[in-house]
């Protein structure tokens, strides 16, 4: 499984979803955008590299299962490697941001809110708190009915409070992996949440 995640094998799936998400982050000239859940940075400086003029900001709570190995100074010490100078690292829990409401232009996430036990998913988006009327969205997760709910429920929701453009995607029906490869991985229910507040 790690084999297929790799950035360095031949499957390299880490890099087709990173790649796949960052497409749909769009941020204008001298905006910014959050990535909640950044890990070692990958989908922030992705998102960094598609919009050079404007500002991408990582927060993480970088501690728990992962804290051995994603770090803020991993996603700075990544930051310079790949070049990217318009994306930088914060602290920051995705259940209670440390951010004003309507602070970025653009959210993301990639598989953060499944790993928080205990509460509603749907109400776990705080990541839309922090985005700007007219910003885009894009949230990837394990977006099960067991883990989520009834995601055309929510998606409905949204549009009743003004979001466009909400789209939910299946990126486990071949977009970034095939059904029987997303069993394998664990990684069935995979999904994209896309749209405009």
């Amino acid at each position: 499984m790690y084999r297929a995640f790799d950035y360095n094998g031949k499957r390299k799936l880490s890099e087709q979803i990173i790649d796949g998400i960052a497409e749909y982050v769009k941020i204008p000239d001298g905006g910014t955008g959050l990535d909640v859940g950044c890990g070692s940075g990958a989908l922030t400086i992705a998102c960094a590299k598609r919009n050079p003029k404007a500002q991408m900001v990582g927060c993480d709570i970088w501690s728990g299962a992962y804290k051995s190995v994603f770090t803020k100074k991993r996603c700075e010490d990544n930051a310079k490697a790949e070049g990217v100078t318009n994306a930088q690292f914060k602290e920051g829990n995705a259940v209670k941001l440390p951010f004003e409401d309507e602070s970025f232009d653009a959210v993301t996430s990639n598989y953060v809110y499944h790993n928080i036990t205990g509460k509603d998913r749907q109400e776990l988006l705080e990541t839309l708190r922090v985005l700007k009327k007219g910003g885009t969205f894009a949230i990837h997760d394990l977006m099960s009915r067991r883990r989520y709910g009834d995601m055309g429920d929510l998606i409905q929701k949204l549009k009743e409070e003004d979001y466009r453009d909400v789209r939910f995607i299946d990126t486990a029906d071949g977009l970034f992996m095939g059904r029987k490869e997303a069993v394998w991985l664990g990684l069935s229910g995979s999904a994209l949440l896309v749209g405009k507040k």
